[in-house]
């Protein structure tokens, strides 16, 4: 399974990754969110961000926490996008969510993560999404706030310090607490 070329029209298909999706999981991520190539997309933290944004060890993790599950969307064969949802009592968790940089605006976006809240709502019954979004990153906020996200204000710090997450840029990073009722 790569993540080659794919076009915005073909049709899109979902499953659950597998411990084999790992390698092309991480290359998905790293390509929506950290260097030059994830210019080519709007979602990219290049500027706020250097270094890593996930490791194999990390979306392995993801994948076999047995409250949680990745949802891989595909093209033609070809792994165009991700989450990950996780079942936390009466809410899902929604994160590790990247679409190819050369698809993104095409939307795709808002095809998965309806998908995935629909899949949190029938298979967990839970009545919240939450997930977790850089403070700084307005653009993103204002993308969830139009799926019907609200922010809470309520903030976690950021790891700094600990590059398996990326070298800030910057000192004023937080992560936000962002809930949808489903």
């Amino acid at each position: 399974m790569d993540i080659a070329p794919a076009t915005p029209r073909a049709e899109l298909t979902f499953r659950d990754a597998t411990e084999d999706d790992v390698p092309v999981l991480v290359r998905l991520v790293e390509s929506a969110y950290r260097g030059d190539a994830s210019r080519a997309g709007w979602t990219s933290e290049a500027d706020i961000l250097q270094g890593q944004r996930t490791d194999a060890e990390g979306v392995r993790e993801v994948i076999t926490t047995p409250s949680g599950r990745v949802l891989v969307a595909e093209q033609d064969g070809l792994v165009v996008a991700c989450c990950q949802l996780e079942h936390r009592g009466k809410a899902a968790y929604f994160g590790m969510f990247a679409v190819r940089p050369e698809l993104q605006g095409a939307g795709l976006g808002k095809v998965i993560i309806a998908e995935a809240e629909h899949t949190a709502r029938e298979e967990w019954g839970v009545g919240e999404m939450h997930m977790t979004v850089i403070s700084v990153r307005h653009e993103l906020i204002a993308w969830y706030e139009r799926r019907g996200y609200r922010r809470t204000g309520e903030l976690s710090p950021f790891p700094y310090g600990e590059e398996r997450f990326g070298i800030p840029q910057r000192d004023d990073l937080a992560f936000e607490l962002l809930v949808k009722e489903l």
